[in-house]
């Protein structure tokens, strides 16, 4: 692993102006701190977002989810309240350990670890969320915008990610026999916006079926998505 200046601010303010130069948000680092020691990356400093704790929490109100950015999937998945409200947000993120926004923003980087399109991504586009960052929000449709690429610009901090209650919501993946991760995913929802099917892995980014969201939302049936 190559050397590096190591900060823990704690507020979102101080962490943005943090991000000089040659700097990276540390949000768990599952897969950057492993690309790192096996120097497949590598930064000057990383600003570790742990000790924000305006970034943690979730609130379920007016017909959505708004899960903090740094809030643990364990937190998610946990939640009572997301539960009631989402229950397919809250089985998928009962595999998972890592804050809630670090795979977002890190899809540039993180899926090229294991696979295109993280199974992560599902929820944010077949929902329809949308991810507020200290800049702007930003619609999921626009969000993943390619290989390893997403509508964040240097330096951008996502805050928060909102997710639509849906009336129906269900996520199933193909799986590696070893390993269990995800080779295809499908997230599928039914909500006040319409049918919406976010495929995973399948593209080198997650993408819409647009064909199987039409034909559901003629019969919302395993038949019409078949055919």
């Amino acid at each position: 692993m190559y050397t590096f200046d190591y900060q823990r601010p704690a507020t979102s303010a101080a962490a943005a102006a943090a991000l000089q130069g040659d700097a990276r948000y540390l949000a768990g680092g599952q897969s950057l701190v492993q690309a790192m020691k096996l120097r497949l990356s590598s930064s000057e400093r990383l600003v570790d977002l742990g000790g924000v704790a305006e970034l943690k929490g979730i609130k379920v109100d007016a017909g959505k989810v708004v899960v903090g950015a740094m809030t643990t999937h364990a937190a998610v998945a946990n939640s009572a309240d997301v539960r009631k409200a989402l229950p397919a947000l809250a089985e998928l993120r009962r595999r998972h350990r890592r804050p809630d926004g670090a795979q977002h923003g890190h899809a540039r980087r993180l899926d090229r670890q294991r696979r295109p399109g993280g199974r992560l991504s599902g929820p944010v586009l077949g929902l329809g969320a949308t991810v507020q960052t200290n800049q702007r929000t930003i619609a999921a449709d626009d969000f993943f915008t390619g290989l390893y690429e997403t509508a964040l610009e240097p330096g951008e901090l996502i805050v928060s990610v909102s997710f639509p209650v849906a009336a129906k919501a269900a996520y199933v993946k193909f799986k590696q026999p070893a390993s269990r991760f995800a080779l295809v995913g499908v997230f599928v929802s039914q909500g006040a916006g319409g049918v919406r099917v976010a495929v995973t892995g399948a593209q080198a980014s997650v993408f819409r079926a647009t064909a199987i969201e039409q034909a559901l939302a003629a019969s919302f049936t395993p038949e019409a998505a078949a055919r």
